[in-house]
């Protein structure tokens, strides 16, 4: 079983009152917010880290890349 953490966080009274009449869990949507954070904050570093090789990969000759392709079929 996976480890668990207790986060707690303060909302509006009238907010906590109007989600237990709806029926909804304030653990669930807390669950489900921090997985969307994390998710979005990879994603994001993701596409950071993807733009970076982007600009040393322009750096790299065609040469270069002929070159290391036909090494990597001659390892074949």
């Amino acid at each position: 079983m996976t480890e668990m953490s207790t986060v707690s966080a303060k909302i509006e009274k009238s907010k906590k009152e109007e989600m237990e009449q709806l029926g909804i869990s304030p653990s669930d949507v807390i669950k489900k917010a921090v997985d969307d954070a994390i998710r979005e904050k990879k994603r994001a570093r993701l596409i950071s880290d993807m733009n970076e090789a982007g600009k040393l990969i322009k750096n790299i000759p065609k040469e270069r890349w002929v070159q290391a392709i036909r090494e990597s079929r001659d390892e074949r």
